[in-house]
């Protein structure tokens, strides 16, 4: 192997990086499998938006709403 190669060389990487979009879809399909774990978390956000914490998350909310400004 090349220096400058990667054992994924030749395999679409970047914007269409297949390979982490799977193992992605993979992980959420794990996590969604388990009930108990996806509602602990769900009361868990919920208490954070109730929390101490409420103004960063809905500050961090509405910057994602509106997007990020691209560079160059």
């Amino acid at each position: 192997m090349k220096p400058t190669e990667t054992p994924d060389a030749g395999k679409v990487q970047g914007e269409g990086d297949y390979i982490s979009a799977r193992k992605y879809q993979k992980d959420q399909q794990a996590f969604a499998s388990h009930p108990d774990e996806v509602a602990r978390k769900a009361r868990e956000a919920e208490a954070a938006l109730d929390g101490p914490e409420a103004a960063e998350l809905e500050a961090a909310r509405e910057e994602a709403a509106r997007g990020h400004p691209r560079k160059g």
